[in-house]
């Protein structure tokens, strides 16, 4: 039992690095297939090994899971904890068949890779500026990471919103992230657009988001510059 708790809680062996990295693997390759089953005029047979890959991820998740809480030392804890929590609702609807696919909250999961950041030493540089991109290396990969899951999540939520509405500039979640790109940098062009009050209403909170995520990076760097000019000095 310790040895299973050193691989799974441990990212600093590299036992603990290569599970890490497979349920990673694994966890993108499920978001993928999630989008492609919006996908429309796929074929039964297509629908028929993505549907077999979902039920083989939520076994290996679910064990992951159980897992996880038998070895906890807290097991509250970690029932109610964050990633407790989003491992949880990731599964459940497919046990209970509630109707309402949260797969794409299996996004949030990859949070858990930067674990591994933690083990790189940064080397230092003479050049400024590549000296701030030392500093706030992790903090901009981080940023980076939650700007993509954000686009995911919008172009997931626009869907459901838009698709019956607007079934060919709504067709798929692939199709729904240009309108997640476009506004979640606040560009707007305007060529797709929600209908629907909802649509609507989620939009108006993905643009309140986009003004964070058009400010932040700004922030960061010259910070960064700034911690690495007093540095030099």
């Amino acid at each position: 039992m310790q040895k299973i708790k050193e691989i799974i809680e441990r990212s600093d062996t590299p036992s603990g690095r290569a599970f890490d990295l497979a349920i990673q693997t694994l966890i993108i390759l499920s978001l993928l297939s999630f989008s492609i089953e919006t996908l429309p005029n796929l074929s039964p047979t297509t629908r028929y090994w993505l549907h077999a890959f979902e039920i083989f991820t939520v076994i290996i998740f679910t064990t992951e899971y159980l897992t996880r809480f038998v070895i906890a030392d807290h097991k509250s804890s970690f029932v109610f904890s964050f990633f407790g929590l989003i491992d949880l609702v990731a599964i459940l609807p497919f046990y209970f068949s509630m109707g309402v696919d949260l797969r794409s909250l299996r996004s949030f999961r990859l949070l858990r890779l930067f674990r591994i950041l933690k083990l790189v030493r940064y080397s230092k540089s003479i050049r400024l500026f590549h000296r701030a991109m030392l500093i706030a290396r992790e903090e901009i990969i981080l940023f980076v990471a939650v700007t993509v899951i954000l686009l995911w999540l919008a172009a997931v939520g626009i869907y459901y919103f838009e698709n019956e509405k607007q079934p060919e500039a709504f067709a798929s979640v692939f199709h729904s992230l240009w309108w997640a790109v476009a506004t979640l940098t606040t560009v707007g062009y305007g060529d797709v657009y929600p209908m629907t009050v909802g649509g609507k209403i989620f939009t108006f909170f993905v643009l309140i988001i986009g003004l964070g995520v058009v400010s932040v990076p700004a922030g960061l760097v010259a910070s960064a510059l700034s911690e690495a000019r007093e540095l030099e000095s």
